[in-house]
């Protein structure tokens, strides 16, 4: 389990710090509750200790780790999904943000990004560019104390 203090990932809203453990009562049943203070949206989420397992709640990676994925940009093959439906495409990229690996959303950013130098991604798929971008930035900002610009400076250059 986790502790006040630490640093986590919450897929789909990106990398916070577990502020409290709470006693809530909800429906007459009294439950445990970490909250989470999410970095880049400043919002605050209430996870039932119960629920931890399904949220996929993960403590952020090391520096080696984010050093590793941040090269992975520029040495491993684009998934070729400009072939597969937009709808598929979406599903399948939409299942590795939800997953919580950085690894997974690293490799959502490399090939939207690859793929919008090809051709014009979607509404859709710009809006989940943006936010695959969000999730890694705000791990960057805990990992390695940067602020949001001097992380969204150093993904930048993983690509050029």
């Amino acid at each position: 389990m986790f502790n006040i203090g630490d640093k986590v990932v919450y897929p789909m809203q990106g990398a916070g710090i577990i502020e409290s453990i709470q006693e809530k009562e909800m429906l007459g049943e009294k439950q445990q509750y970490y909250i989470i203070k999410i970095l880049i949206s400043k919002m605050e989420i209430m996870i039932p200790f119960n629920r931890i397992q399904s949220s996929n709640l993960r403590p952020i990676n090391d520096e080696a780790t984010l050093e590793s994925t941040l090269q992975f940009f520029s040495n491993e093959a684009t998934d070729s999904q400009e072939i597969i439906p937009a709808k598929q495409r979406y599903q399948i990229n939409m299942d590795k943000i939800k997953s919580g690996s950085l690894k997974q959303g690293a490799e959502v950013i490399r090939d939207l990004t690859r793929m919008n130098s090809i051709k014009t991604l979607n509404s859709s798929e710009k809006q989940m560019l943006m936010n695959a971008k969000r999730f890694l930035i705000s791990e960057m900002i805990l990992i390695k104390g940067f602020t949001e610009e001097q992380a969204d400076d150093l993904l930048n250059a993983c690509f050029n």
